[in-house]
């Protein structure tokens, strides 16, 4: 069962490579209900398939399950910095400036040399003082 697992997360991942995104996200899928079945899968290979598919649904704008799937691998994996800034980017994106800002600082606890997440965390900053500045 795990070499199973195994061969499916290198397929949806080769297939996110070469950006064949529905294929991806079927196989990321397939996978995640397999580890949540058995429950015998690597928690870094289980939040990298729920990152990889949440990126999917970013790229479609489907921002509600993108951070659905990003929370669910920082679930999975409460060390893996990637998922954090990439629910932070949303979340900036949306304007929850105070939950952006919490995704990007404790990405940054994980990981002090990630430097997009210390660009997006001080652009935060930067809008979140012009929101209060204006008023709203």
């Amino acid at each position: 069962m795990e070499e199973d697992n195994s061969q499916i997360l290198e397929d949806a991942h080769s297939e996110f490579k070469k950006q064949n995104f529905n294929q991806a996200e079927e196989l990321y899928t397939k996978f995640i209900a397999s580890c949540l079945q058995s429950r015998e899968c690597d928690a870094g290979s289980l939040a990298a398939a729920y990152n990889n598919r949440g990126q999917i649904k970013y790229l479609r704008v489907d921002f509600d399950e993108a951070v659905q799937d990003y929370s669910s691998a920082i679930q999975a994996d409460s060390h893996y910095e990637v998922p954090l800034y990439n629910r932070g980017l949303i979340r900036y994106r949306l304007g929850f400036f105070d939950d952006a800002k919490s995704d990007f600082q404790q990405a940054l606890k994980l990981n002090p040399d990630f430097e997009d997440a210390k660009m997006s965390l001080q652009q935060t900053l930067l809008d979140q003082q012009e929101k209060m500045n204006r008023g709203y």
